[in-house]
């Protein structure tokens, strides 16, 4: 066993969980030897909180950094980086502007957007660009199948947001501050680990911060080419354990 480390952290889709959603046993034997060692097994995913949870009893995550850092769930508290309203209401204002956009919008109450998503079963809202409701906003996803609206993202922004990528096409829109990396620090925090020895995996933007400042920083094979070259390790793809084979082979 390494014994410098401390913490595992791990992004969810395409790292951890296979491309159809699922836990290998594999890996779920991997992170339970981890825990009988007194290492900590973290999450830090895009997901939101309430889609978190169908994943809690297989990995026993002691802290969880969700939304892409909006939302850190602790043992005793959750912190929470919301987006104004006012902000939230211009920025879907402009987005709405460009042709054939898809707004979701990640409220503390649940999901909602301009159409249906079978996937994520959002309500489907047609108020925009008022807010549904005076819950928090937690994050603004828009894609769109023509360029000018990732041309123009800059533009629509307010100054206390930033955006992201993720999968090539879906902008996701945060508040300053809410971002993985402060999550992860705020999670490292609370339980007294220094970022050296916390080993962290990951598979795309959002990840690369977290993974060039933790102590060892793993990308999966599958990660995005700025994920794949800032990393320390390469391990084997999601769908190939590749979580559970540098555990094995580096940590027990």
């Amino acid at each position: 066993m390494n014994n410098k480390t401390k913490a595992i952290i791990t992004d969810l889709d395409r790292t951890l969980l296979r491309t159809d959603k699922s836990i290998s046993e594999r890996t779920k034997r991997a992170l339970e030897e981890c825990r009988k060692k007194g290492i900590l097994i973290m999450a830090a995913t895009a997901r939101p909180p309430r889609d978190i949870l169908q994943f809690e009893k297989m990995l026993e995550p002691v802290a969880v950094t969700a939304a892409n850092g909006a939302v850190v769930l602790l043992p005793d508290k959750t912190l929470t980086f919301a987006i104004p309203k006012e902000s939230g209401e211009r920025i879907i204002e402009k987005a709405l502007k460009y042709p054939d956009v898809f707004l979701s919008i990640e409220m503390s109450d649940g999901i909602y957007s301009n159409r249906d998503i079978p996937e994520w079963k959002p309500v489907v809202y047609d108020g925009f660009p008022l807010l549904p409701n005076e819950t928090e906003l937690i994050k603004i996803l828009i894609s769109s199948s023509k360029r000018p609206l990732y041309e123009g993202i800059e533009d629509i922004l307010t100054e206390d947001v930033y955006y992201s990528l993720a999968k090539g096409d879906l902008i996701q829109i945060m508040k300053k501050g809410a971002t993985k990396w402060n999550g992860v620090k705020a999670m490292l925090n609370h339980f007294d680990i220094s970022q050296s020895d916390a080993v962290y995996f990951g598979d795309d933007n959002d990840d690369i911060e977290p993974i060039k400042n933790c102590g060892i920083g793993v990308a999966v094979k599958n990660a995005i080419s700025p994920v794949l070259a800032c990393a320390d390790v390469i391990t084997e793809s999601n769908d190939n354990d590749g979580v559970a084979k540098y555990i094995e082979e580096n940590i027990l």
